[in-house]
């Protein structure tokens, strides 16, 4: 009698457990990033401009930051190794100080998958300034931009554990640095979609 009703119980619980499981997994996989989850191409040559789905975002970024009253600007975008190698050299053999820990070939501006931007005034100054508020709304304008972009599928470089980059955001569609020097690039023909 005892087994029969384990074996009762057994058939009620398996059905809400498998649909339990079934919710969960349908719930994660909504709630990533919206980046799209790209095809890798192998063997690609260098990009000599943002990734497509880049320039959208970024585009997305600055209409989204506009409507709040935040003026966007993208200071950089895709760079070449050889703007890498001489922003690399600021601070160590060059004057200046260090901007950058990336060597040309190590910086996904390089694979262009990555921007920085800075803020405008009325007066038209551009600032890094991260406690900024010309919307006046009490927030500031710098960590606004940085949920937007973060929202559209960026990750923040003021969010690295190391070396903090504020103005940077990127996307690496999941792609080291190392895959990008062994030719594998993120699908030039995604379509960024409608955010």
């Amino acid at each position: 009698m005892k087994r029969k009703r384990k074996r009762i119980r057994i058939k009620r619980v398996l059905p809400l457990l498998v649909l339990l499981i079934t919710i969960v997994v349908i719930f994660y996989n909504n709630t990533n990033s919206d980046t799209p989850k790209p095809a890798i191409a192998k063997d690609v040559p260098m990009p000599t401009e943002l990734h497509p789905v880049v320039k959208e975002r970024t585009n997305q970024l600055i209409q989204r930051a506009a409507k709040k009253g935040i003026v966007v600007v993208i200071t950089d975008g895709f760079r070449s190794a050889e703007e890498q190698d001489g922003l690399y050299e600021q601070g160590r053999t060059a004057e200046g100080a260090v901007v950058t820990h990336a060597k040309g070939g190590e910086s996904y501006h390089n694979y262009g998958l990555a921007i920085d931007f800075a803020l405008k005034t009325p007066s038209g100054d551009v600032v890094w300034d991260r406690e900024y508020d010309r919307n006046g709304n009490s927030k500031s304008d710098w960590t606004e931009v940085v949920q937007m972009a973060k929202k559209l599928g960026f990750e923040w470089g003021g969010d690295w554990a190391k070396f903090k980059d504020y103005p940077h955001l990127e996307m690496n569609f999941g792609l080291t640095i190392a895959d990008l020097q062994n030719g594998e690039r993120p699908d030039s023909s995604l379509v960024a979609g409608p955010n």
